[in-house]
């Protein structure tokens, strides 16, 4: 297991320091704000802990409503609204220096068979025959001057966990208009506990879910997430799981754009098993906002 997947485990190791609370902590970063992706995945390990075992989640609906510092602890504390016969719903809010900087409803359900279709996987090349996002990156560090560095060095400051593979990748430094749709295999950079539960694989794709979808918004408009004139943030983020998938195994993820307008990006994502099940489902709307000169 690589040090940064150790790091990403322990973070979603939340301290219980009081019925239904729990704190989260931020590992180091030079980013100035904490990744949606955590804090979406903190919550939801917080919510199951308040949850039977045979219950599974099956969605989360979320809203980021400051930015998190990453300096400071964040407080999750849970609302056990509701106990049903099959479903389960739990509230929790995220905060710091007494103030919400995230809300989310998750629900959670007994597993049960019933009518199933899905979409088909996309045709494309697997993960053995593409480069590792990392390395490009760093090729791509290679050519930036000393201020592009640093900003680049805050675009991506927690890929290291999560390996990505693109099909087709963005051309960070010199983009071009082009559809807005993208495809890359992703799975955890290293091999998880064998005794790890679906609940720990499912806060770890709820975590890698935040990552491109911004990227896909922007690529009809050639705006690169590296654009200094950018304000990026994500606004709302949801997920939903259908199906069995174990998170240090390839994924395809499968993202495109409906639109953007009024400085706000809407992009959804799909995740297939290699073996073509579609496993879980995810939307987002951003922030991309650009400033004049």
């Amino acid at each position: 297991m690589s040090e940064a997947l150790q790091q990403l485990l322990d973070i979603l190791q939340l301290e219980k320091i009081d019925t239904n609370i729990y704190r989260g902590i931020t590992p180091e970063t030079s980013n100035r704000r904490v990744f949606g992706g955590q804090v979406f995945a903190q919550a939801m390990r917080a919510a199951q802990d308040t949850v039977d075992a045979e219950r599974s989640v099956h969605s989360q609906h979320a809203y980021f409503l400051r930015p998190g510092d990453p300096s400071v602890p964040i407080l999750y504390e849970v609302d056990n609204i509701r106990d049903g016969g099959s479903f389960t719903t739990r509230r929790v809010v995220g905060s710091q220096r007494g103030k919400a900087i995230f809300n989310t409803e998750i629900s959670f359900q007994v597993l049960e068979e019933g009518l199933s279709h899905q979409a088909d996987m996309p045709d494309c090349p697997g993960p053995e025959e593409l480069e590792d996002d990392s390395h490009r990156w760093n090729k791509i560090r290679e050519q930036l001057d000393p201020s592009a560095k640093k900003r680049s060095s805050k675009n991506r400051p927690t890929l290291r966990p999560i390996q990505m593979r693109s099909v087709e990748p963005i051309n960070y430094i010199d983009p071009s208009p082009r559809k807005a749709e993208q495809l890359i295999w992703i799975k955890a950079a290293g091999a998880l506990p064998l005794d790890a539960d679906s609940s720990l694989h499912h806060a770890i794709l709820a975590y890698a879910s935040d990552f491109s979808l911004m990227s896909t918004a922007l690529m009809p408009h050639a705006v690169s997430i590296m654009n200094p004139k950018l304000q990026p943030a994500s606004l709302d983020h949801c997920i939903w799981f259908h199906d069995n998938f174990k998170a240090d195994q390839w994924l395809l993820y499968h993202m495109d754009s409906l639109r953007s307008s009024r400085s706000r990006g809407l992009s959804r994502g799909t995740f297939y098993a290699q073996d073509g099940r579609l496993v879980a489902s995810t939307i987002q709307e951003g922030l991309m906002r650009l400033h004049r000169d």
